[in-house]
């Protein structure tokens, strides 16, 4: 399976664990909150909506678009840290931690 592909499957299934375990809303955060130039737009937005509103988004339309995947990233440590002891925290922690070793330097 090519990365894209891969990646696209692994957006569905962090999209899906964040259903399963409550943090999917209806109506996206204010577009003031999603224009944070902070990292993770930790200034505005708790994790979740981070992975929801921005993460899951962004990847989506460059592979949705045929545009450069990013080389590498690595999410996990601040999904571990943000989500520290939050309902469903080891679900998604598996599945950004699948998704950095994805885009793992090589």
């Amino acid at each position: 399976m090519d990365r894209a592909r891969h990646c696209h499957r692994l957006l569905e299934k962090l999209a899906t664990v964040l259903q399963e375990n409550g943090y999917w809303e209806a109506k996206p955060p204010s577009a003031e909150a999603l224009s944070s130039s902070q990292p993770f737009a930790i200034d505005t937005l708790r994790c979740e909506q981070w992975l929801q509103w921005i993460f899951i988004p962004k990847l989506s339309h460059l592979i949705a678009m045929n545009m450069p995947l990013p080389a590498a990233f690595e999410i996990s440590p601040y999904v571990e840290e943000a989500m520290k002891e939050a309902k469903g925290q080891a679900a998604i922690l598996a599945v950004t931690r699948e998704l950095d070793q994805l885009f793992k330097s090589k």
